[in-house]
């Protein structure tokens, strides 16, 4: 059961930022195992379970990434993360292709909500044309997000901006690539209690909606192919 992180989880990842390397590790697996991996695992579990309970037919699976970085992409980094994040999505080879709720921990923080990081060129072109063709139905989501103060909209726009069908529609319209809805947060008690499972589950059904919305994308027509 989920208890919540400890001062020892952040101490683990300032640990490994500052001594990236396999000796230290090794010396410190047993510590990155009950306070970092577990609590992870455990916080994953019951995130999952909550989601599925409530939006079964969404078909979600849980994830929570390995601490070793992928040896072919190391470029110059130790072969260890210094931070640990979980994912809940749809099944799919590349869980960033697709619109994924996540929390992740980190040195300095913590942060949760819902990213379409990698999305395709062509899924970014349909969620225009959506915008295009039926204003209303983006407009409404994006009036109940506004309503909200926990998740804000990030993501790189178009250095040349797009005409959008409204102005409420413009941040979302003129978006290059991937972006997210975040909520970044620094260590705070929340963060050592067994009450933040209840709280991610609360805001992320904020975004349900959203999701719904965006996870249908891939099966519009491409308009750059009319």
């Amino acid at each position: 059961m989920f208890q919540g992180f400890s001062k020892e989880t952040v101490d683990f990842m300032w640990g490994i930022r500052f001594n990236n390397e396999r000796s230290w590790f090794e010396a410190h697996k047993d510590e990155y195992k009950t306070c970092l991996e577990t609590p992870m695992k455990e916080l994953c579990k019951e995130l999952y379970e909550g989601m599925e309970k409530k939006y079964k037919d969404l078909g979600l699976v849980g994830r929570v990434c390995r601490i070793y970085r992928d040896a072919r992409r190391l470029h110059g980094r130790g072969p260890y993360k210094d931070h640990l994040w979980l994912t809940i999505s749809q099944p799919a080879e590349r869980w960033s292709c697709l619109p994924t709720f996540w929390f992740e921990i980190t040195p300095e923080g913590y942060s949760f909500g819902l990213g379409y990081w990698m999305a395709k060129a062509s899924t970014m072109a349909k969620l225009r044309a959506r915008m295009d063709n039926d204003p209303a139905a983006m407009e409404k989501l994006v009036r109940k997000l506004g309503r909200q103060d926990t998740f804000v909209l990030q993501g790189e726009p178009f250095k040349k901006r797009k005409e959008a069908p409204s102005g409420l529609l413009s941040p979302w319209y003129n978006m290059k690539g991937g972006f997210s809805m975040s909520c970044e947060r620094p260590h705070d008690e929340l963060l050592f209690s067994p009450a933040l499972k209840d709280h991610i589950l609360e805001r992320w059904e904020l975004l349900v909606p959203l999701f719904r919305y965006l996870s249908t994308l891939d099966g519009d027509p491409d308009p750059r192919e009319q």
